[in-house]
């Protein structure tokens, strides 16, 4: 019998298109991949460690397999795998842990595992019914130096596409160069393969990832010369056939260059969304947080996106509770967003990181006042999407739909972001129709009726 398998992905879209491709890996080698609700012989859980909440719900998700099958075989991979293996490999239940480079190769470390106990059952027996100890395969993060292409497919109506990896940044309190290693890239060759792969199994959307993508194309061949830039990466995308909507994910500020925006203004399948970083509307916080930009910069993206295209939705990642950072720079930060024309906030609690300089610094803010003042900005989020929605009521929007069924609802996303939802109707999954968005429900997305009841192209 096959064995089963089965994925949880903790993290950010980059996290879900590598759990994807490595899911497809294991498809390759004769395992069943299952639903991580449903029991398996197998658990692979991808690992983030950008924030303190993402390393505690590792121990819950690992209490959870446990419950659901105490002799499954558990293998944690990703981040937190590259910075901290020996405290997974701790965490009772867990048989495997594997960093930057080897999760790529996680099969074959499984298959050798197979082979080297050829008396044990054909069940797996985790560390909890064996008693061996978690093996640990984790390289020198300088080691981390080739690019393996990923894209996720089959679970969602959109398609991660990953483009990047790494990053040469040195932000005071991020860990990702430390987890992920320098930045590099994928060929345009392959990603250009990898979209015309997604369109040609019916997914309607791509969304570009990656740790820096704005970097797009440093590392190319393994070295550092620009063979492409993330501008020649888009022109090249946008003419993929097939390819209905192409979103960029998180891009700095910096990169982000007014000849992207210009391109996605007029282009063929680009959306008018963008996420831009801010973490703080404070200069003095951003030299802290050793940003490459100060606010002024900012303010130029955003004015020239919405200059351009007035009905762009913009989200913003922001960071509370940085050290040093006083009340007066805090409330210099929600009204510089207050007064920004954005459509939504990220909003991030700052936490230690082992090994960043943050963790060093001074001016230590007590958990209270983090929790109060990220409180704040999440209510100035909820306010600013509330506004930006009814801005765009009575306009006419594409919609795609989702493919689940939430609670007898579908929803759906317009291009520039919109949340819609009607009551759950399985042949709208996948189609993008016109809309007119008519009014806001009181859960907070968005009503609409059909302009046509044909499935666009």
């Amino acid at each position: 019998m096959k064995k089963k398998v089965a994925f949880y992905t903790l993290g950010c879209k980059l996290n879900f298109s590598e759990t994807s491709t490595i899911a497809r890996g294991f498809v390759s080698e004769g395992f069943e991949r299952v639903d991580f609700s449903q029991p398996a012989d197998m658990y692979v859980i991808n690992t983030c460690s950008v924030t303190e909440n993402a390393d505690k719900r590792f121990k819950t998700i690992v209490r959870q397999v446990q419950k659901a099958n105490p002799e499954a075989f558990v293998a944690a991979i990703g981040c937190y795998a590259q910075l901290k293996p020996e405290e997974l490999a701790a965490v009772d239940g867990v048989d495997l842990v594997l960093g930057a480079t080897e999760k790529f190769k996680i099969t074959d470390y499984i298959n050798d595992l197979l082979s080297s106990h050829p008396e044990r059952p054909p069940e797996w027996h985790g560390r909890a019914g064996s008693g061996r100890e978690a093996q640990i395969h984790s390289c020198e993060i300088e080691e981390a130096d080739f690019y393996v292409g990923s894209y996720s497919i089959g679970d969602r109506t959109r398609a991660f596409l990953k483009v990047q990896d790494g990053c040469d940044y040195k932000c005071t309190y991020c860990t990702i160069p430390l987890a992920r290693g320098i930045s590099r890239s994928d060929t345009l060759e392959n990603v250009l393969q990898n979209a015309a792969e997604i369109s040609a199994k019916g997914i309607r959307e791509i969304v570009l990832t990656g740790v820096n993508i704005g970097d797009y194309g440093k590392g190319e061949f393994g070295n550092k010369k620009h063979e492409h830039t993330f501008l020649d990466l888009i022109k090249a995308l946008d003419r993929v056939a097939g390819i209905h909507r192409l979103r960029i994910s998180s891009i700095e500020p910096n990169l982000l260059k007014n000849e992207t925006i210009d391109f996605v203004a007029n282009s063929n399948s680009f959306v008018p969304h963008f996420h831009i970083p801010l973490q703080s509307g404070s200069d003095e916080i951003l030299k802290l947080m050793r940003r490459r930009y100060l606010r002024n910069l900012y303010i130029e993206r955003v004015e020239r996106i919405k200059e351009i295209m007035p009905h762009a939705c913009i989200g913003v990642d922001v960071i509370v509770g940085f050290p040093g950072e006083t009340d007066a720079h805090f409330l210099e930060t929600y009204h510089f967003l207050n007064e920004l024309d954005v459509s939504y906030l990220h909003v991030f609690t700052y936490s230690e990181r082992d090994n960043t300089s943050a963790a060093e610094m001074n001016g230590v803010v007590p958990k209270k006042i983090r929790t109060k003042r990220s409180k704040m900005l999440r209510g100035l989020s909820a306010k600013k999407r509330r506004a930006f929605y009814e801005s765009q009521l009575g306009t006419v929007r594409t919609v795609l739909f989702e493919g689940e069924n939430k609670e007898g609802y579908i929803h759906g996303f317009t291009e520039n972001y919109v949340k819609v939802k009607m009551p759950w109707n399985p042949k709208l999954v996948n189609t993008l129709h016109d809309v007119e968005l008519t009014e806001i429900d009181e859960d907070g997305l968005v009503r609409f009726e059909f302009i046509e009841s044909e499935v666009k192209a």
